[in-house]
């Protein structure tokens, strides 16, 4: 783990992910167990919430990106070896350390946070997998990705967040036959159902393109981005245009307002130069 910039706070020790900064901006957080799929057991879980906890409150940070390692999956979804093999006693006796989150799957699939994070689907992303790619904010797939909810094949069912969100963006007809058929979706079904923002020219390429997706936002001014993302994700979650408006508006308007990126984007914009961002406070 190599940081090219002096944090606040330092990054949190990672056993099943790697932590790398393609910029002085940006980080990239690779789910590291390819012999297993990328699964993730429950200590994974919150590792990842300690990232992305970090990631949220760290001023120099304004984008991140999510892959798994390898060009065989994204993430498998949940350690199933890990939840078959736990006894019951085991479970009774330490049963904090089975249990997800408060920002459930990886830490992404029940987060709300700050900052955007940008899903980079190397390859399958099922289960838990797919419920992290349903609540990021966007999505890049590699060629060769693929897309499934198969919880219900196994007995269980999608559990963090997954099913209401895929409803969401492609209503109930569709989210049904997904989820209690365990259809998988390609990565060109996926785009064509607007689950993803795009498909990268190859499957070599995808990091680097979310890379180059990641820096778009790297160039906005960072208090600009958080406002609104929440805005956005307020209306995703009520429906309602005036209430979305109204709460983004309360909680940001006056500081977004009375904050220095204010002022230099609107004096760059009038000087015809390049704005330079100081980190958020908001």
């Amino acid at each position: 783990m190599s940081a090219p910039t002096v944090f606040q706070t330092p990054p949190p020790e990672t056993k099943y992910s790697l932590v790398t900064f393609p910029t002085s901006h940006i980080v990239l957080v690779t789910i590291n167990r390819p012999n297993q799929r990328n699964s993730l057991p429950f200590a994974a879980q919150w590792e990842l919430h300690r990232v992305w906890t970090w990631y949220d409150s760290e001023p120099s940070l304004r984008c991140a990106i999510i892959t798994g390692a390898g060009s065989k999956a994204f993430c498998a979804g949940q350690d199933l070896i890990e939840l078959g093999t736990t006894s019951e006693d085991e479970i009774k006796s330490r049963p904090w350390e089975f249990i997800h989150p408060p920002t459930r799957f990886g830490g992404v699939s029940g987060r709300n946070g700050k900052k955007p994070i940008i899903a980079a689907v190397n390859g399958f992303a099922f289960g838990g997998g797919f419920e992290i790619v349903l609540n990021c904010d966007m999505t890049v797939a590699s060629p060769s990705a693929s897309f499934s909810l198969p919880e219900a094949l196994r007995g269980i069912y999608a559990a963090a967040g997954g099913l209401p969100r895929l409803v969401n963006l492609v209503g109930l007809p569709t989210a049904t036959e997904i989820a209690l058929t365990g259809r998988i979706l390609s990565a060109k079904e996926a785009l064509d159902y607007k689950l993803i923002n795009k498909i990268s020219a190859s499957p070599e390429s995808l990091i680097d393109e979310a890379i180059a997706l990641a820096k778009k936002i790297e160039d906005l001014s960072p208090d600009a981005v958080i406002v609104t993302r929440a805005g956005l994700r307020q209306a995703w979650k009520t429906g309602d245009v005036e209430a979305a408006t109204k709460a983004i508006d309360e909680l940001y308007n006056h500081k977004l307002m009375q904050g220095e990126n204010r002022v230099e984007g609107l004096t760059a914009f009038a000087q015809k130069r390049k704005p330079i961002w100081k980190p958020s406070k908001l």
